[in-house]
């Protein structure tokens, strides 16, 4: 079996770049304003083909294998979750012609970064700053519930139910534009780990081994930050 197939079965990219970002986190590196977002990367012709049955002989394998088609054509979404200085905490896959709204808080929820001593890993950001594709009910609520902060520019047509409804519609929720300048850092992230040209084309034939490839990219930008 290739290394880069046996590692991502056993889970070892995984497993190196959480302990980089524990590390980082430990020296006190990782800013915890949080910006969420995704970016759409073209799948290659090679991506095509996997069996049909790989859900079943591949563990943590989907079943549309996080390959559908959008605006940008055959692709995979990533959604991520990224630090103030462009560090991917969590990253999740979708197929391409998915939303950005319902994923806010899965990527949130996939954060969990440990601690040097034993315990809880650490799970909650101090802010999250998203573009207005994310303003929903839902996603403020979850973040509300769990104390987080949030930046996130209201959609239009929200804005004017609200003020339709006079006072019932309660208060528009905060927003910081100082704060929301920050939200640049997902999009240098992107940036960053396109720079893995394996990354930016989707080769691979199945999710896990492409999440493998996302895991990679991230190594390389944790050890830069850790030199």
């Amino acid at each position: 079996m290739p290394r880069n197939r046996a590692w991502q079965t056993d889970g070892v990219w995984e497993r190196i770049e959480s302990a980089l970002v524990a590390q980082a986190d430990a020296a006190g590196k990782i800013g915890w304003r949080v910006s969420v977002d995704s970016t759409t990367c073209r799948a290659h012709v090679h991506a095509a083909g996997a069996r049909k049955d790989s859900p079943q002989l591949v563990e943590g394998e989907p079943e549309d294998h996080a390959l559908g088609t959008s605006r940008g054509g055959w692709s995979t979404k990533v959604h991520a979750a990224v630090d103030a200085a462009c560090g991917m905490l969590a990253g999740v896959l979708t197929a391409g012609q998915v939303a950005d709204c319902p994923m806010m808080i899965p990527v949130l929820q996939a954060i969990r970064v440990k601690r040097p001593a034993k315990g809880r890993p650490r799970t909650r950001p101090q802010m999250v700053l998203a573009d207005k594709a994310y303003s929903s009910k839902a996603n403020r609520d979850w973040l509300r519930n769990h104390h987080i902060k949030a930046t996130i520019p209201i959609k239009a047509d929200q804005a004017a139910n609200r003020r339709a409804k006079g006072s019932a519609g309660g208060r528009p929720p905060a927003f910081d534009p100082i704060a929301y300048k920050d939200r640049n850092a997902v999009e240098r992230c992107f940036g960053q780990l396109k720079q893995n040209r394996a990354m930016a084309t989707r080769y691979d034939k199945l999710a896990v081994r492409y999440q493998a490839t996302t895991h990679i990219a991230s190594i390389d930008h944790w050890l830069k930050r850790l030199t």
